[in-house]
């Protein structure tokens, strides 16, 4: 079972203006091959069938942990969209006869979509808009070739992702990159560190790949102080302990020690963010339903937010 915090992974700023193409550049991350959609359902799934945990209990306790952390980096994907597009409000009003989105979205990739079928938020599209696929998930029940995928999957998914921070100087979204940036290598790392434990190959020599080092990128500085590279949460109030016996010993810079966190990071608010009216979010007439939810407090006996 899962148990829900709400608040994000990592604090992040409201973005200052809206920017849809950067947001469809973000929204790669989410429903692409290489997305946080694929890492988590592979995760997850590989956790779902894995077989003989009882006696291979550090590595489902691994990959059960991992898949739960994705679960985060999904909604901080998806707050970073809904940031980008805050503010894209339309011009005019329908009942004036305006076209109030006639040109906020027409050149930003999966932009139209965000209007047309979305709620101006995350979707589990890739950037053109093209839905994310069930058969992106592998799951052979190999464990060691399920942990190779992993590994694979987690340097595939930051070559996107740096492509990604290529492609926008939005603040915001490269804020977000930087700290998917430093627990993706996390990850790639705690996988290359079980195969090691299986096979003896030392996988995690080839890190990082590509090869570019977090120290290189301005908006990873900030985690690598708080030693967010070195450091494996543990998403249960109990369970998973047994992670400690993989992740341990020297980082990647042989003067760091690995350290596995018990519980989730601190972490940040989620967004407040106000409706769009003219595109029926969370309805033409939102002050009808705010009444109704003041109407439900009242009759609660609980005080309106």
């Amino acid at each position: 079972m899962f148990l829900r915090i709400d608040r994000l992974q990592v604090e992040m700023p409201l973005p200052k203006e809206p920017d849809p193409a950067a947001a469809a550049v973000v929204n790669e991350l989410m429903g692409g091959r290489f997305g946080e959609m694929t890492t988590l359902n592979t995760y997850m799934y590989q956790s779902f069938n894995f077989r003989m945990r009882d006696k291979l209990r550090p590595f489902y306790a691994l990959i059960a942990n991992i898949a739960t952390e994705e679960l985060g980096h999904i909604e901080l994907v998806g707050a970073a969209v809904n940031g980008l597009l805050y503010g894209a409000d339309g011009d005019g009003k329908i009942s004036a006869g305006d076209a109030p989105f006639e040109s906020m979205f027409k050149s930003t990739g999966a932009g139209p979509n965000y209007h047309l079928n979305g709620p101006h938020g995350i979707m589990a599209v890739n950037n053109l808009g093209q839905p994310w696929r069930g058969d992106y998930i592998f799951n052979s029940g190999n464990l060691i070739l399920d942990l190779l995928h992993n590994f694979f999957l987690e340097c595939g998914a930051r070559t996107v992702k740096l492509r990604a921070y290529e492609m926008t100087k939005n603040p915001a979204a490269r804020m977000m990159l930087g700290y998917l940036f430093t627990r993706g290598g996390v990850h790639a790392h705690a996988y290359a560190l079980a195969l090691q434990k299986l096979t003896g190959v030392e996988l995690r020599k080839m890190l990082p790949i590509p090869r570019i080092f977090d120290s290189e990128i301005p908006e990873c500085e900030k985690f690598i102080k708080e030693g967010s590279h070195r450091k494996l949460y543990r998403f249960s109030p109990d369970d998973y302990k047994e992670v400690a016996a993989i992740w341990n010993g020297p980082g990647l810079d042989a003067s760091e020690i690995l350290e596995v966190v018990d519980g989730p990071p601190q972490g940040g608010p989620q967004y407040q963010m106000e409706g769009v009216p003219e595109a029926f979010i969370p309805e033409y007439h939102p002050e009808e339903l705010v009444d109704i939810a003041n109407k439900l407090y009242t009759a609660a006996g609980g005080s309106q937010p």
